[in-house]
């Protein structure tokens, strides 16, 4: 997908075309009315999180408003052609979170699982929003070390150790310390 106001243009296709109100989507989804309008009608690319809750509230899977074709065999990404794919960025100062999403499957249509390398940068304050949605999610650390909120508890892993998580409950991801980190996540989401 080369054109990020893609994903707010299907957010509002999908949601005309089943004759939902934008007021009724973000409710569903647990939007402010403002966001969603910004991320239709701006082209402002929505966190995971809020990619989710919206694919959530529409029944459809989160890759329908990131798929890029409609292939029904395998998608491979070479190496080093992850940056090339689409990605997107939760790099807001007001979120505190420095998250770099490249998808890995944005050529598989039909898919029920969402692969992304995930570059993560250090951020200056501390206080994380945790957040929580419907789904799996499976986390590889590839490079440095990150620090999960999750619940009321803290886990630290390093290059080569993963967690599994049930996305429910309410989690955030970032770096730990000062120093950027790369994971793998594969999130699953039921439609």
């Amino acid at each position: 997908m080369k054109n990020r106001k893609e994903i707010g243009k299907k957010i509002k296709e999908f949601r005309e075309f089943r004759k939902l109100s934008r007021e009724d989507l973000a409710l569903q989804a647990n939007l402010d009315d403002s966001q969603l309008e910004l991320i239709e009608e701006k082209g402002n690319v929505p966190s995971l999180g809020i990619l989710i809750k919206i694919s959530r509230a529409m029944g459809v899977r989160i890759g329908t408003f990131l798929d890029d074709h409609d292939k029904i065999g395998p998608a491979i990404v070479k190496s080093g052609e992850a940056a090339e794919s689409f990605s997107f960025s939760t790099d807001d100062e007001t979120t505190r979170e420095h998250l770099n999403f490249f998808s890995l499957s944005q050529a598989k249509a039909g898919r029920h699982m969402e692969p992304f390398l995930v570059d993560i940068e250090p951020a200056e304050e501390s206080d994380y929003k945790l957040s929580s949605h419907e789904g799996e999610e499976f986390i590889y650390v590839l490079e440095g070390s990150i620090e999960i909120n999750y619940g009321k508890e803290v886990y630290q892993l390093e290059k080569g150790d993963t967690i599994y998580i049930d996305s429910i409950v309410a989690h955030n991801i970032h770096a730990a310390g000062d120093r950027s980190a790369k994971i793998l996540a594969v999130i699953y989401t039921p439609v």
